[in-house]
């Protein structure tokens, strides 16, 4: 997935997706004392600070502009050693790919070992009910592989990996400090509450619903209720309306009600991303 694949993506599914509210990301800026994000198109990525370390949750697109925002958000690129990797998706890869600025040349990546062989081609990762495949990423840096309920102790953060295959065969949520829980494109969130994500780019819509089930099912049994930072939709720290409606996926054919109401006719324009904004204040949290 070289640069030009992101770009194939933007022009196709800023198309196919205008109007539907489909996608709503946070804009680039302070979600709390703990973590902040990057915008990229519809895209979120993030970053997790304990004392002097900052890890990195996914690697968005291949972004010309990844430097610049994080510069709105006090984040050095050549800071961050440790990226947690949900899926090996476009949006969620891209700054790893060896025509990327390659930003982050040196850090370790972490994904599951069954994520993992999608970046063999085997097997090749299909969107759209199966018509389409991915191309294959391009990328070389070190990588661990986990395994489903793996603790990573990352200096002072502890990760909790939590596999929950269905959008991809290998996606895996990251619960770090027993607070945050990194939903990648597990969740959707609307104005009425989560759905399992998009149906038309899962790998299996059957098996991202029991994901949830399972997941939900977790943080009930462990009696947390962490803050729920979804990879497109925003964030929630209400598990009642974060699992509404999990038991099905959303319909992408269908103009759903995206939180805020008022969210931009295309998901892609970023104009409204700005680094004064970025800097004036602590986003939104739904729910």
């Amino acid at each position: 997935m070289a640069r030009k694949d992101s770009e194939f993506q933007y022009k196709v599914m800023s198309r196919s997706y205008r109007g539907k509210g489909i996608f709503r990301p946070l804009n680039t800026g302070i979600i709390d004392e703990r973590v902040r994000c990057v915008r990229e198109m519809c895209a979120n990525i993030f970053f997790y600070t304990k004392g002097a370390q900052t890890i990195m949750i996914d690697a968005g697109y291949n972004y010309p502009r990844l430097a610049e925002k994080m510069g709105w958000i006090d984040v050095d690129p050549a800071s961050i050693s440790d990226i947690l990797i949900t899926h090996c998706d476009t949006d969620h890869v891209g700054a790893l790919e060896d025509d990327s600025e390659l930003l982050f040349k040196d850090a370790t990546i972490y994904l599951s070992e069954i994520e993992n062989r999608y970046l063999s081609g085997k097997p090749r990762r299909k969107v759209y009910f199966g018509s389409y495949r991915l191309p294959i990423p391009q990328i070389h840096n070190q990588r661990v592989l986990l395994q489903d309920g793996q603790l990573l102790q990352l200096g002072d953060i502890k990760v909790e990996c939590l596999l929950v295959p269905g959008h991809t065969w290998g996606h895996m949520v990251y619960l770090v400090d027993d607070a945050y829980l990194f939903t990648g494109d597990t969740i959707a969130i609307n104005c009425d509450g989560g759905y399992a994500f998009n149906n038309g780019l899962a790998e299996s819509n059957k098996v991202s619903v029991r994901s949830l089930a399972k997941l939900e099912g977790f943080l009930r049994g462990r009696g947390i209720e962490p803050l729920i930072v979804t990879g497109h939709t925003g964030t929630t720290r209400n598990l009642d309306f974060a699992f509404a409606h999990t038991d099905k996926p959303r319909n992408v054919f269908r103009k759903c009600r995206p939180y805020p109401a008022d969210a931009p006719y295309d998901s892609f324009d970023e104009s409204d991303d700005t680094e004064a904004g970025a800097r004036a204040g602590v986003l939104p949290t739904q729910g």
